[in-house]
């Protein structure tokens, strides 16, 4: 990881846009501040259409997109779009509605499973807004025993789902997409973005072991300081880190890119 200095005025003004993560990279354990909130209208403002990419609900993104200065959101990591039409949002599911009720059958299985072999483990307490994925709280109320995160993650996979980790829960999903396949396929879809043109012309900001699949895809990556907690658990590290945590390093990363684009 090289310093945020290191950035080139050549490199960010070639960037189109910026697809960033919320828990711990935009929001500051749960909380957005003032210094991150402002970044995304000075991004805005500057003329960067931004995109979250996250693991949280797609019922989340139904009001960040409508309050928010986003051009959309891609949720639970990869499988729903949430978009703004007119004064309202659509929400875009992968898949047609029997392929949509098929997997969420399969989920609905695996989290009765769940339930009977490890009792003590709690979902995430946004589960309800989930419509394709589960997650379950290993860090964000409660703080379980890397032991338990790591048996939770062998059951889930031996249940043919595949499993993602953030700085606050572990997911279980049967869709296609990781953040990184779908945040492309949504700029292919919204903006008509080529997919082979897309990971050079967009950047990514993220935080955790739960934003490889980014931090792989995209050339231009850049990491809160709060990365470093997880460069053991990354093979493709992002390629700037902010001197600052979560939401103040965000807001960091922002003012860099806007004074070398001016």
């Amino acid at each position: 990881m090289r310093p945020l200095a290191a950035l080139g005025r050549e490199e960010a003004r070639g960037l189109t846009g910026l697809l960033f993560d919320l828990d711990d990279t935009v929001l500051t354990y749960g909380v957005l501040e003032r210094a991150a909130y402002g970044a995304l209208w000075d991004l805005r403002d500057a003329g960067l259409p931004l995109v979250a990419v996250t693991g949280r609900p797609s019922a989340w993104a139904e009001v960040l997109v409508r309050q928010w200065p986003l051009d959309g959101a891609v949720t639970e990591n990869g499988a729903v779009f949430v978009v703004r039409e007119g004064h309202g949002v659509r929400v875009i599911p992968d898949g047609t509605p029997a392929e949509v009720e098929e997997r969420r059958a399969r989920l609905d299985a695996l989290v009765a499973k769940v339930r009977v072999a490890m009792p003590a483990i709690e979902l995430a307490d946004d589960v309800r807004g989930r419509r394709s994925d589960v997650a379950w709280d290993i860090g964000e109320r409660v703080k379980l025993p890397e032991e338990q995160v790591e048996a939770l993650g062998r059951l889930v996979v031996a249940e043919g789902a595949r499993t993602t980790r953030s700085s606050v829960h572990l997911h279980a999903s049967f869709e296609r997409d990781d953040k990184a396949s779908g945040a492309v396929r949504f700029l292919r879809d919204r903006f008509g973005e080529d997919p082979g043109r897309a990971v050079y012309r967009w950047a990514f900001v993220g935080d955790s072991s739960n934003d490889a699949a980014c931090f792989a895809a995209f050339r231009t990556t850049f990491g809160v300081a709060n990365v470093r907690a997880f460069v053991t658990k990354l093979s493709v590290l992002p390629r700037y880190v902010a001197r600052a945590e979560r939401g103040e390093g965000f807001a960091e990363i922002a003012r860099t890119l806007i004074a070398l684009r001016s």
